[in-house]
């Protein structure tokens, strides 16, 4: 029997899936992943903006400042874990109950020890600035909640990603409606870096319960040593990746915030939000067809590889698609949304937006890291990637500001998530598969090019 929704497609579309149930459920788990970060996206930026507009860029940098501090250690909290779990998940569904209940053990021990050092970290970066210590502490303590999430890791290795949807929508949608309430009644920014917090403790709750109710047995985990040194050994490279990649990607905040000021980061932060809201499209359509990756590898490894690359062009073609006219609405939208004390946002967006190109390529490129187990290529890409980074900024910020700060997120992005390919023999072949990803844009911008 097919679903439901399958009757009111197209024809020519209804007759390709009708009787495919793996297809079907891979595109039904896309759109729950796509309508959770929808949702996300258009009442996250709603209540983002109404908050940035609330607290100006000053404070709103410095709320940014300490989130981005605090995720770059959230790497040390799930200890590169969540991709190799859905691996196994996928390959040995027998030993589920280990599986997750030595992650869960293992990420609540990886929370703490990441909370502790960023605690530490911030009294060594901010010695006088004793709200951002505050905010830091308190938001620190939501990594070790984030152990919950192994339960995420389960639903997507069954393609079953509604149920953790659900419950991270309600808790998400609920908790924007007390943000809004705190904005109408004036409250401190630390009453923010509060509910930030509980929607951490709330999520780990709601996926433990949800967990529960669709058939899982919690009392049924267990945790094995040998498992957990398997775990780790797999997870140490993407332990460093995370670590780097999450450099790469706030370092730029922090950056400002040390070079300049908290209006700076306030006003970069603003297009930093809009160009990464983008970033859970990969992300969804990667989670949703990749077991599909896996099972072609199993049967047929020229079928793996030509399954891959279309993931490339797909990823590609999704990329430009969002580049091309926020590059040209960049000023506008800011604007509009975050009204003239934000107004250099908008060439900082247009820089950034870009980056997006190498993001789509290098989640699609770390699946394939994983399935092909070259876990350790995701640390040494990532670590170019933010030397990158950090060499750009110290040479850009304080010569273009914000510019500056964008330009080096888009340089380390492209070094980490293609160019490194070409260094290595094992991930060339990558390479050689993301270029020909680009080939028709290139040759059509050619030809464009020679008719005008």
């Amino acid at each position: 029997m097919n679903p439901f929704w399958v009757r009111y497609l197209p024809a020519f579309i209804r007759c390709r899936l009708e009787g495919q149930h793996k297809l079907q459920n891979i595109i039904v788990n896309i759109g729950w992943l796509f309508g959770d970060k929808i949702l996300r996206m258009g009442v996250g930026l709603l209540v983002g903006v109404w908050l940035a507009r609330y607290l100006g860029p000053a404070q709103f940098g410095q709320l940014n400042y300490a989130l981005a501090f605090v995720a770059l250690f959230g790497a040390v909290a799930n200890l590169g874990q969540n991709g190799i779990l859905v691996r196994d998940l996928v390959k040995e569904p027998e030993t589920a109950s280990v599986t997750l209940g030595t992650a869960f053990l293992m990420q609540i021990i990886g929370g703490l020890l990441a909370y502790s050092l960023a605690v530490m970290a911030i009294s060594f970066a901010q010695p006088d600035g004793g709200l951002s210590r505050m905010m830091v502490s308190v938001l620190g303590m939501a990594m070790v909640f984030k152990a919950a999430e192994v339960v995420k890791t389960w639903f997507e290795a069954q393609v079953q990603s509604k149920y953790a949807v659900w419950v991270e929508n309600c808790i998400f949608l609920i908790l924007s409606i007390v943000k809004v309430c705190l904005i109408l009644a004036h409250a401190p920014i630390m009453a923010f870096v509060w509910v930030i917090l509980a929607e951490g403790i709330l999520v780990a709750v709601g996926l433990l319960g949800v967990y529960t109710l669709s058939g899982g047995v919690l009392r049924a985990w267990r945790v094995h040593l040998d498992r957990g040194i398997i775990l780790l050994k797999e997870g140490w490279p993407l332990i460093l990746s995370g670590l780097t990649v999450m450099v790469y990607m706030r370092i730029d905040q922090i950056m400002l915030g040390q070079m300049l000021d908290d209006d700076a980061v306030g006003i970069y932060t603003a297009a930093v939000r809009i160009s990464e809201v983008w970033y859970f499209i990969p992300i969804a359509v990667v989670a949703s067809v990749f077991p599909a990756i896996l099972e072609a590898k199993k049967l047929d490894e020229s079928l793996y590889y030509q399954r891959l690359q279309k993931l490339y062009d797909l990823m590609v073609l999704l990329a430009l698609a969002v580049a091309i006219p926020m590059t040209f609405l960049s000023d506008w939208l800011v604007s509009l949304l975050f009204g003239p004390s934000f107004a250099q946002a908008g060439t900082a967006l247009a820089i950034h937006i870009w980056g997006g190109l190498f993001v789509f390529l290098g989640v699609a490129s770390g699946n394939w890291l994983l399935a092909e187990n070259l876990q350790r290529f995701s640390f040494y890409r990532t670590f170019w990637g933010c030397i990158v980074n950090i060499g750009a900024n110290c040479v850009l910020i304080p010569h273009y500001g914000i510019a500056g700060a964008a330009t080096g997120t888009i340089l380390s992005q492209g070094v980490a998530a293609y160019l490194f390919d070409i260094t290595n023999s094992k991930t060339r072949n990558m390479f050689w598969m993301k270029t020909k990803s680009f080939a028709p844009f290139l040759k059509y911008a050619a030809s464009h090019s020679k008719r005008l």
